[in-house]
């Protein structure tokens, strides 16, 4: 199974999951995001999933293009935009390495939860860079695998379930390896959780 046909296969209890087993750092994460992007004139979001981080941007930015690279996510996604009446929302499928906009069309691009499972990460934070202005602002709240004891061990049982991460990060590495790829971090808050979420808000 590839990974892409995971997520199609998961979408309907994505929701349940990331709340019920992994949400203790959700709230600070959405609190989070939401500051990052005030005032934004226009924000992309990748790897949006059923959109429980677009609804947050979408109060305190302009406007939101929110995508995902699954069809499920997508229509989960649609359907929690058009129930919230989110009127500044636009979703769209789209991959990260290929993502269909101009060079430097976004004020701040969210890519939440996405940075431990993408194949190609320098590929992945290039492709965010093209679509955003110069000094713009990439917000990358990522769980944190290998941070605890119990996170190491949910993630291993995580991965015995067919999970498709391709790295474990710790909220150091995760830090380390986005300044090693050109941003400059201006904020890292460690999340606590079964799997803690590094928070990130860095330049381009």
């Amino acid at each position: 199974m590839s990974d892409r046909d995971y997520w199609e296969r998961h979408a309907r209890n994505y929701d349940a999951s990331l709340r019920w087993v992994l949400g203790q750092p959700l709230p600070r994460m959405l609190e989070l995001a939401s500051e990052a992007v005030r005032g934004k004139r226009k924000v992309l979001e990748v790897a949006a999933g059923t959109g429980i981080v677009t609804s947050a941007l979408a109060q305190t930015s302009d406007y939101v293009v929110a995508t995902d690279y699954a069809e499920a996510m997508v229509d989960a996604l649609e359907q929690r935009v058009q129930g919230a009446g989110l009127e500044n929302v636009t979703c769209e499928q789209a991959d990260i390495y290929s993502l269909p906009y101009s060079a430097g069309e976004f004020d701040a691009v969210v890519a939440a939860n996405v940075l431990h499972l993408v194949p190609d990460l320098p590929a992945a934070i290039q492709a965010l860079r093209r679509v955003t202005k110069p000094g713009g602002v990439l917000v990358a709240p990522t769980f944190c695998h290998d941070e605890t004891q119990a996170s190491w061990l949910v993630s291993r049982l995580l991965a015995v379930s067919g999970f498709p991460g391709q790295r474990r990060f710790t909220m150091q590495s995760l830090r380390g390896l986005l300044e090693e790829n050109g941003l400059q971090v201006a904020r890292a808050e460690l999340l606590p959780g079964l799997i803690p979420i590094g928070f990130i808000e860095a330049a381009f």
